[in-house]
């Protein structure tokens, strides 16, 4: 399969002598020497490619990058060096003409503060980005209704922008995008403006329109949760840098450093692990033969517990032959429910019990 977005060794800097820069980053130069002189590295030699169908989320705190990479994805945003490839084609060598024909048909944006006409009615921002095209008014009327409803907007086509609360104003933004039929969204932290409560909606949103729908999506974030729920792979972004590129579990399991490893202490990880992640691959036992329930490598990890406690042995985890593939021992379970995966400590004074009263073995 090949890639749908390909970002090579992408740079930008702000300032003097932006070109000279870059260089002195190859060769090693800090960020922060280089802000000393007042130039800013927004983003330093920033790879990463997006398959088709697949949400690729980019993760950072404030001022890390993710804001600025976005943009030079669409060319909104020049890049001072490096490729963006869109289905082979280089966007950063192409005519200003044929970027905006690009961004017109191919890319859209899902901005975070809606950015929704107030004068144009529900149906008018949905279908805007028709209009741009030249679409005749029938047709992209038709396509913004379709985009509405698929975002559970059905009946608020002739509404004004202030009739809405702000989680459907940004269902109109997304229906804005989708109405284009883009093969790309590109999404700016475009939930993080939301109630919480508003956001997780507006994620389950985004998750069923993806099942049907199959975009290929760029979301920008600076939620851990949100990027561990919405991510099929996930970057993480400090100082203008990728630091670490994955699965979800990847991240969790394997933080390529301490900076990782501390950005993902606090996540609740019952709600990104799956069977696959936490199985032990090596021991081998007859867990399989005995009737009991099974897990597969998909099984999410607090279905996972759950099969556990009903069981007085290891799950057995098989794949979609039925061959056994791994087992949890509950051991594992709460290891990794806590962070801790080493091998359990042996005790120098191992306790029995006797009559329900704890005796030390002489």
């Amino acid at each position: 399969m090949s890639s749908r977005l390909e970002a090579e060794n992408l740079y930008k800097v702000f300032g003097r002598r932006p070109d000279e820069a870059v260089e002195r980053l190859r060769r090693g130069a800090d960020r922060e020497e280089l802000r000393a002189e007042g130039t800013t590295a927004a983003v330093i030699d920033a790879s990463f490619t997006v398959e088709p169908g697949q949400i690729f989320v980019v993760m950072g705190l404030s001022g890390s990058g993710k804001s600025t990479l976005l943009r030079m994805l669409n060319g909104l945003l020049e890049p001072t060096a490096g490729q963006v490839r869109f289905d082979g084609q280089d966007l950063t060598a192409i005519s200003d003409r044929e970027l905006r024909e690009v961004r017109s048909h191919k890319i859209s944006m899902v901005f975070q503060h809606f950015a929704l006409f107030p004068h144009r009615s529900v149906r008018e921002n949905a279908a805007y980005g028709l209009e741009v095209q030249g679409v005749p008014r029938a047709e992209r009327e038709r396509r913004a209704d379709e985009a509405l409803a698929l975002c559970g907007l059905a009946g608020w086509e002739k509404s004004w922008p202030d009739e809405l609360s702000g989680g459907m104003q940004q269902r109109v933004g997304l229906a804005r995008a989708l109405a284009t039929d883009a093969d790309l969204l590109l999404m700016d932290e475009s939930f993080s403006a939301l109630d919480p409560l508003i956001r997780r909606d507006m994620q389950d949103q985004l998750l069923d329109l993806q099942k049907s729908l199959k975009k290929t999506i760029v979301f920008i974030t600076h939620d851990l949760n949100e990027a561990m729920r919405l991510g099929d792979r996930i970057a993480v972004m400090r100082d203008g840098s990728i630091v670490q590129t994955g699965t979800a579990e990847d991240i969790l399991i394997r933080p390529a450093d301490d900076y990782v490893a501390s950005f993902i202490q606090d996540v609740d990880r019952s709600r990104v692990l799956t069977a696959g992640a936490v199985m032990d691959r090596e021991t081998r036992g007859d867990e399989a033969d005995c009737g009991c329930e099974t897990a597969t490598p998909d099984t999410p990890f607090t279905e996972l517990c759950a099969i556990s406690a009903r069981l007085t042995h290891p799950v057995a985890v098989l794949d979609a032959k039925r061959k056994l593939v791994g087992v949890v021992t509950g051991q594992r379970l709460v290891g990794f429910l806590g962070d801790e995966q080493t091998a359990p400590v042996s005790c120098d004074s191992p306790r029995d019990t006797d009559g329900g009263k704890a005796v030390a073995r002489a």
